[in-house]
């Protein structure tokens, strides 16, 4: 009976969780329409479609690819449960009604469901694809991005997923961890988002420009507002619901996450005041808010509350710094910040794993595993962690980067360039045309 109700709760708690990171993905559009003041229809349009490719192709075969059974831990073998989690045959009613094999005592054992399971890694799919999609709102063709999309969704996205998440990923093996989606979700989409903007930059030059026109930005109050609340809600399933199992491991990791987050705005208001002597502006607090959740997430499971409080403190100027020297780069436009937020965020926090994690804390959610940190007397062991996360940050980024950029650029050889017309998407600059 006790196995039955932990069962039931686990799979309601995950399965909810799930629901909340859904909601993020359309919350990403809204966070578009709040910063630039594009026109509604494309951002959310954009969102929609992502959500609906995330479904259909992780259903099909990007879900096996990433969380099957791995063969020499480097791809999840993509026919362990047929198309669409089990097809039509009554096999596949067995399957979904049962506990899917990375849930059960020999893993994590938490007894979630493959139906459950699904849903929960399937909304992350697809809100890490709509993190990519910001640096490219206007001026990418969106039959290009679609395309890509199915390409992402296939293998860009899953090949961490497995190597990293999956227990019988290489990179997991070896020891390497990221609770949330430091690396997974953050860092990736900024490879992603890199292989994007290059190829628009290629396509930028031949139409004469010296350097890429700069989406404009327009902030509309209740649009931005709107969108970081439900970003940061999302959140209480993005990070707690990865403990995937519902208990005070899943409480503790509420509060990393939301501490994290007001402390990250609590520093970046102060740096943005010492900086410039003026009142900050609503879209510095959204991006304080975005960053600390965004650097807590790789490890929200594995430290305690007061160490979420000293990261968050550290984000706020992580991501003033980060801004200023991606701003400097001339050859991409970036407004919603997917570089200075989500990649140098995500890496950053993936990186301090190996400095503020306490076994106690780990253990709880997962992690037991992982050794102290450095800062907590970890020694020898800590810094063997940190190579193993830098060795996992440097291969998952190389990968994707490669990977989307080959992908895109066949996209454009094919449909002869991604690029939008730039006039009529409000963006052309023609003092910048050489």
């Amino acid at each position: 009976m006790v196995y039955v109700e932990a069962s039931l709760f686990n799979n309601l708690w995950v399965l909810l969780s799930g629901a909340f990171i859904f909601i993020m993905t359309i919350s990403v559009g809204l966070l578009e329409i709040g910063e630039l003041g594009v026109e509604h229809k494309r951002s959310i349009i954009k969102t929609i479609f992502i959500v609906c490719l995330a479904f259909v192709v992780m259903g099909i075969i990007g879900f096996n690819i990433a969380f099957a059974p791995c063969f020499y831990g480097l791809i999840g073998n993509p026919f362990y449960s047929d198309a669409f989690l089990g097809g039509f045959t009554e096999a596949g009613h067995t399957l979904l009604s049962g506990v899917w094999w990375s849930m059960g005592p020999d893993y994590f054992n938490t007894y979630v469901t493959l139906p459950t399971y699904f849903f929960f890694e399937t909304a992350f799919a697809s809100v890490t694809l709509a993190l990519v999609g910001v640096v490219a709102l206007r001026k990418m063709k969106m039959s290009a991005f679609l395309l890509f999309s199915i390409v992402y969704f296939i293998i860009i996205w899953t090949l961490p997923a497995a190597w990293i998440w999956n227990p019988t990923g290489w990179l997991f093996i070896m020891g390497m961890r990221d609770f949330a989606g430091g690396l997974v979700v953050h860092g990736a989409a900024g490879a992603a988002g890199l292989a994007l903007v290059l190829q628009i930059w290629r396509e930028e030059k031949t139409r004469g420009y010296r350097k890429s026109p700069k989406v404009p930005i327009n902030v509309q109050p209740g649009w931005i507002t709107i969108a970081i609340l439900l970003l940061w809600l999302g959140w209480f399933g993005f990070n707690p619901g990865s403990t995937l199992i519902f208990g005070y491991e899943a409480s503790v990791v509420v509060l990393t996450t939301f501490i994290a987050a007001s402390s990250a705005l609590l520093s970046m208001m102060l740096v943005k005041y010492i900086m410039t002597r003026e009142e900050p502006k609503l879209i510095d607090a959204v991006n304080g808010i975005l960053m600390g959740l965004i650097v807590i997430t790789p490890l929200a499971g594995f430290v305690s509350p007061a160490s979420a409080f000293v990261l968050g403190l550290i984000a706020g100027p992580l991501f003033v710094f980060a801004s200023r020297q991606f701003s400097k780069v001339t050859w991409f436009s970036d407004p919603v910040g997917l570089f200075p937020g989500h990649a140098a965020g995500g890496i950053f926090g993936v990186i301090m794993i190996a400095f503020f994690t306490q076994t106690a804390f780990a253990a709880d959610s997962g992690g037991g595993n992982l050794p102290d940190g450095l800062f907590f007397g970890g020694g020898y062991d800590a810094v063997r962690q940190l190579g193993i996360e830098l060795l996992g940050i440097i291969t998952v980024m190389i990968t994707v980067f490669v990977i989307s950029y080959i992908t895109i650029w066949l996209i454009a050889k094919g449909s002869g360039g991604i690029c939008t017309d730039y006039q009529k998407a409000g963006i052309s600059m023609p003092e910048e045309v050489a």
